[in-house]
């Protein structure tokens, strides 16, 4: 989740570069209030900022951005801000610095920074977009495909989605959702709270979100982490394909974990058996389904459940229900038909659709569906199948930014070695266009995210050390595996830890 196939651009299209850091003017105060009731906590501050829909009109409509704040515990040692992004895209952050922060991490790094979270343009409490999804929608990935002719059904389903998102009433905005204003938009935060330059932590696409802010603003950043990296052509039709791969260089962790408590849950008395179980679910319902749940779905929810190891006993107690025919328990795919949620999905497809130009025709599809159902068979038939962007109403209205090795060396990369949704091939590609810029921390460790406390010490310690002294490694580093330290985790930090999953792994 690289190379973008570009189509031929709006001829008003801008270059990567083209809107200049001083063509909006920022808000130059933050009035600090209470959060939204939903993320509203004591220690937590809020506030909206307005900034341009269309950096290239500044003066033009505005929209609103809603930030969050988690002061520093000792003003006497602040050094600035850190920002952050949690994935996506159309990922909520503003409960993210206090929800990173109960995870454990380290007082020397809640003193030296504020933390600051933010919903991204489109999302929840910032201005909110919709596409008007029906609840079957809210899943964006596409159905399997066994064959072409479902490839062709998947084509006619995202079509659909296309053009309610043309029809809607968020029409006029969501050509302006896209990373590039994002990160345009983070430089605004950056003026608004009067600081020169910002530390960032981005997760999954928080990653490619950082990767375009470092590039089209590179003197205005600190101390850079991107955690589960995607790859430098962001998310784009080879970025949808990577999930079979992850899947892939993934699956084999919980097969080994499953197997090894077949007394408790009678997946498989080895990887294999599991692994075998794995296709019995899929192929018994593609032919019956249970409670709307079908191999497709079955499919997805497996992989969506692999991103975090805390999640294992949940997809072995969900296949367990399966086996014996009953519906499929809480923490399933499905996801609830909120305003929220459809935000955050309309935001997702806007993104998706708007950063770069999709294939537009169905053999590319077709070729590329069969190619990956071979190479991954576990959701490749998915990931590699059409999506809405095939379908979008509106070219980019701009070029993807270029990733370069011209600029400051802060750039800190981290990444698991078996991550099911950025897998390792797209941060190798993204470690190669930064260069110089950039170290590179792999761990021998499977799922999704580095940078939290509970997972594997030697990476985590990667990026405090950065963040808090600015230790970055002289050249790039390899993590050993470690046991898993969830089993530690107080109630407060479980907690924290089942939110940032299941944040994590929804598409």
């Amino acid at each position: 989740m690289r190379k973008p196939l570009l189509l031929v651009l709006a001829a008003v299209a801008l270059t990567a570069t083209a809107v200049p850091a001083s063509a909006a003017s920022a808000q130059t105060t933050v009035n600090w209030g209470a959060c939204p009731a939903d993320v509203a906590s004591p220690a937590l501050q809020c506030a909206s900022l307005e900034v341009p829909l269309d950096y290239q009109k500044p003066d033009g409509k505005k929209i609103s951005v809603e930030i969050s704040r988690l002061p520093s515990t000792d003003p006497a040692k602040r050094r600035g801000v850190l920002l952050f992004n949690p994935g996506g895209p159309g990922g909520p952050g503003l409960a993210f610095p206090l929800t990173w922060a109960n995870l454990g991490a380290p007082a020397s790094l809640l003193a030296e920074y504020d933390l600051i979270g933010f919903d991204p343009r489109g999302v929840d409490h910032s201005t909110p977009v919709s596409c008007d999804l029906k609840p079957e929608q809210l899943v964006l990935a596409p159905k399997y495909a066994h064959n072409r002719e479902e490839v062709v059904q998947a084509s006619e389903a995202a079509k659909q989605i296309a053009r309610q998102c043309a029809a809607s009433a968020s029409a006029p905005i969501l050509p302006y959702i896209t990373t590039a204003n994002t990160a345009r938009d983070m430089d605004q935060i950056r003026a608004a709270l009067g600081e020169s330059k910002i530390s960032y932590f981005g997760l999954s696409y928080g990653t490619y979100l950082g990767g375009v802010y470092a590039s089209l603003f590179p003197d205005r950043t600190d101390r850079v982490v991107l955690d589960s990296v995607v790859g430098p052509g962001g998310v784009d039709v080879s970025t949808a394909r990577r999930f079979g791969e992850g899947m892939q260089d993934r699956f084999p962790d919980f097969a080994k974990w499953a197997a090894a408590r077949s007394s408790i849950y009678g997946l498989g008395a080895t990887p294999a058996e599991v692994t075998a179980t794995f296709y019995q679910l899929a192929d018994k319902l593609d032919q019956h389904p249970i409670g709307g749940l079908d191999g497709s779905l079955f499919r997805l929810g497996t992989h969506s459940l692999t991103y975090q190891t805390l999640s294992f006993p949940r997809l072995a107690q969900t296949w367990q229900a399966l086996l014996n025919n009953q519906a499929f328990p809480a923490g399933s795919l499905q996801l609830p038909a909120t305003a929220s949620e459809q935000s955050q999905r309309s935001t997702m497809i806007s993104v998706l659709c708007g950063d770069t130009a999709w294939p537009r025709t169905i053999s590319t599809y077709q070729r590329n569906v069969a190619q990956d159902r071979a190479a991954y068979p576990m959701i490749g038939g998915s990931a590699a199948n059409v999506w809405p962007c095939a379908h979008w109403a509106k070219q980019p209205l701009e070029p993807p930014v270029s990733f370069s090795d011209q600029g400051p060396s802060n750039l800190l990369l981290v990444q698991n070695m078996r991550d099911p949704a950025t897998p390792l091939s797209g941060a190798l590609e993204t470690r190669a266009a930064f260069g110089d810029r950039a170290r590179m921390v792999t761990v021998d460790q499977g799922g999704h995210g580095v940078g939290l406390p509970y997972l594997n010490s030697c990476g985590f310690a990667a990026v405090t050390d950065y963040l808090v002294h600015g230790t970055r490694p002289e050249i790039d580093k390899f993590c050993g595996a470690e046991a898993n330290a969830a089993r530690s985790l107080t109630p407060q930090q479980q907690q924290a830890a089942d939110k940032i999953a299941d944040q994590l792994r929804r598409y």
